[in-house]
């Protein structure tokens, strides 16, 4: 009763959206039968570089990185570590620099996806199929004309939907795609694109995905003396899944400025795969079925030569319901999570070479569990950004401050103290020689994270009188780029950076008198020191294009909360010293080739202390592709096949949640 209720209500808003979007629609429609139709312009941005430029995943990149979802193609970027669990249905996240997944802001379409339960997003449901770009920074943006919210985060994702786009006289785009895979996958899904007038797009994409999930895999122990405890080949359970995904958007340009309204929906029935301990192989039978339901829209226009204002806001509606009918302790769990989110930003230029702006958010988040004795929280954030960006000749400045005021309501039990933040930051790019593209770059960033509803108020384990969790972040790095004409290699690029981060507060859980009662404390204090290397080249032998790419990463990320405790100043749990991937891609007229290596080092589980017994062996994989491209009239059909994990090395990301060993997959598109 209370999801259909909800889902009612979301229908309502999703409809009064979508009514005015059409009513916006006809009227522009109108004025484009004019005599004098509005020509649209394109706000211009100024020529300013930016200070910390983004690693960067787009176009046909995407499609050629033997990748299923978001979560797959951040593998190829430095500095992060993926928690994946397994299978196609398993939970994925992203840390970025070892700050923790709560510390990561994931933007779709330039609004943040939230999770005020527990702070998590999991990358697997995003599909790359409508992704246009993947962008990831350190710190923030070098952007200082975006809603407070983008000043919050310690690392960045953004994924950029794709805008149509029509060739000549094209009005309709229309794209098919099917994908199987040896993992029993059936995925198809379409992307529809329609030119309604010469001002205003829309699209629809819709997704559907299926697989039992099961594939084989190596289960292999050793006692601490060396001695194998069990070696043997298994069949991996509780993986499959059942999923659908569709979006809309309406997008469109006005004089100087442009506007959109995008839906989205995912809703999926799928298995939790379990850990494999005890030499236990079978399911578990822990379920979880989601509804996730967004709608947002965002308006941009240049009201006077010097002053620019845009405006976004969103509703949120997110059900899930965990079963677990096997276990001792039956569960049977519903949580429903609803977000308001308004956003108002403006840019006033000084000078052609100084900018001042600043931006205004408000949130609203509530939760929902049929838990005994929840407390119902409900959250209200007002965020207050102030920034400012200055060019002197080959210097660059980037610096803001970030207010956050925290509030919160609850229906029964104690609530968390209302919370007031200021936080600072600051970037500096230098370009030390002119006529040549080599930069030197440095930032400062503090911020901090809210505890999440789940750390404050969940059943018999919240703590409302938990801290935030801060972080500072110190970098210092340089940039190089050269292009050479008349030889084989066209363009070489480098970038290179050094890090310090320190989390204070680290929110951690700990037991309080038995295994089934637990309590969220500040105890935490890690210290990361770090270096990212990026290198990239564009090679041209004839007809034959080639392009590697080479990420590396080494951190130091050391616990030093309790100078008492045996793992003080060890290496945190999951975080390898050394990490890294290559990818060699190739074109030749119609056809493309690619290879990709990933390499993860040797790391410790959760368990903290850096012994043998908690030693994580390394793992790597090598995967291959091959596509070609056909064109007919103007029509493009494009078959790719893939090995993914061509070894068939046996390996967990996380430990005792095995991945699969060598896979095959087909993709077939065929485009309008």
């Amino acid at each position: 009763m209370v999801t259909t209720f909800f889902t009612s209500q979301l229908q309502k808003v999703a409809i009064t959206v979508f009514v005015l979007a059409a009513q916006l629609i006809f009227s522009q429609s109108k004025d484009s039968l004019k005599e004098h139709p509005i020509i649209p312009v394109n706000i211009q941005k100024k020529n300013f570089k930016e200070i910390l430029p983004a690693q960067v995943l787009s176009g046909e990149e995407l499609e050629r990185l033997n990748s299923q979802s978001v979560a797959d193609a951040l593998r190829y970027f430095s500095g992060i570590q993926i928690k994946d669990y397994g299978g196609i249905g398993g939970l994925k996240t992203i840390n970025i620099r070892s700050m923790g997944s709560q510390h990561v802001g994931v933007f779709y379409d330039g609004i943040q996806i939230g999770n005020a339960q527990n702070g998590v997003v999991d990358l697997g449901r995003y599909s790359l199929d409508d992704l246009e770009e993947i962008s990831l920074y350190n710190g923030q943006k070098s952007e200082i004309f975006q809603p407070a919210k983008d000043f919050g985060s310690s690392g960045s994702i953004y994924l950029q939907p794709k805008v149509p786009g029509f060739k000549g006289n094209r009005k309709t785009n229309l794209v098919v795609r099917f994908k199987n895979s040896s993992i029993d996958l059936f995925n198809p899904s379409f992307r529809l694109e329609q030119k309604i007038s010469k001002n205003i797009s829309a699209s629809f994409s819709s997704e559907f995905i299926q697989s039992d999930g099961v594939y084989k895999y190596r289960y292999k122990k050793k006692y601490p003396d060396g001695e194998i405890a069990y070696d043997t080949i298994a069949k991996r359970m509780d993986s499959d899944i059942h999923a659908k995904r569709f979006e809309t958007s309406l997008n469109g340009t006005l004089n100087n400025g442009s506007w959109n309204v995008r839906g989205y929906g995912y809703m999926s029935n799928r298995g939790i795969p379990a850990a494999i301990v005890n030499n236990r192989f079978d399911g578990r039978g822990e379920r979880q079925t989601d509804e996730n339901f967004f709608v947002q829209g965002s308006f941009k226009k240049k009201i006077f030569p010097k002053l620019e204002t845009q405006i976004k806001a969103k509703f949120a509606y997110d059900y899930t319901h965990y079963i677990d009918t096997v276990s001792s302790i039956k569960i049977q769990n519903q949580y429903i999570q609803r977000e308001l989110y308004v956003s108002s930003s403006n840019l006033f230029s000084i000078t052609s070479d100084w900018d001042v702006s600043a931006s205004v958010d408000f949130q609203y988040n509530n939760l929902d569990a049929d838990l005994v004795n929840f407390s119902y929280p409900t959250r209200y954030t007002t965020l207050a950004a102030f920034a400012t960006t200055y060019q002197w000749k080959r210097l660059k400045f980037l610096g803001s401050v970030l207010g956050t005021f925290v509030s919160e309501d609850v229906e029964k039990n104690t609530k968390s103290p209302d919370r007031t933040e200021w936080t600072p930051s600051a970037f500096l790019s230098y370009q030390p020689f002119a006529g040549k593209d080599f930069t030197v770059r440095a930032f400062y960033k503090r911020i901090f994270r809210m505890p999440t509803f789940n750390d404050l108020y969940y059943t018999m384990i919240g703590n409302t009188s938990l801290k935030p969790e801060f972080t500072n972040q110190y970098n210092l790095g340089f940039a190089y780029s050269k292009g050479f004409s008349g030889s084989v290699l066209q363009r070489i690029s480098a970038k290179v950076d050094g890090y310090f981060n320190k989390v204070e507060d680290k929110i951690i859980a700990a037991p309080n008198g038995s295994m089934f009662r637990w309590t969220m404390l500040n105890l935490g204090e890690v210290e990361i020191l770090g270096t990212d290397i990026n290198l990239q080249a564009n090679l041209l032998f004839g007809n034959v294009k080639i392009r590697p790419l080479l990420s590396y990463t080494f951190q130091r990320a050391r616990d030093f909360s309790d100078r008492g405790e045996s793992y003080f100043g060890h290496q945190i749990p999951y975080t390898p010293w050394h990490s890294g991937s290559f990818s060699l891609m190739s074109d030749y007229k119609g056809w493309s080739f690619n290879y990709s290596f990933i390499y993860v080092g040797e790391r410790y589980d959760v368990n903290q202390n850096n012994i043998l017994y908690n030693y994580i062996q390394p793992w790597y994989t090598h995967d291959l592709s091959v596509q070609r491209k056909i064109k007919w009239k103007e029509h493009q059909f494009k078959a790719s096949f893939e090995v993914n994990n061509i070894f068939n090395q046996y390996y967990d990301v996380v430990l005792n949640y095995p991945m699969p060993g060598r896979t095959f997959k087909l993709i077939v598109s065929f485009t309008l």
